[in-house]
């Protein structure tokens, strides 16, 4: 059997409110990735996602779809 996990990635909104966008920091995002992965999970697919926020400033975000055996 399959189980599956959808998680959603995105950096804070400080960097989105001081320099108006928010990009994803590399070495965070491979933590992420690398906790998930300790823990069994392995990545299907993932999606890079523009969110808004506030209405001026936006910020990137990943939705990353994983799966394990259970």
């Amino acid at each position: 059997m399959v189980q599956y996990h959808v998680a959603v990635y995105m950096e804070g909104w400080l960097g989105s409110m001081l320099l108006g966008s928010s990009k994803v920091n590399p070495e965070r995002f491979s933590d992420f990735l690398n906790d998930h992965a300790r823990q069994g999970w392995r990545v299907i697919t993932m999606e890079k996602d523009i969110r808004r926020m506030a209405l001026f400033w936006t910020r990137e975000a990943y939705v990353i779809v994983m799966e394990r055996d259970v």
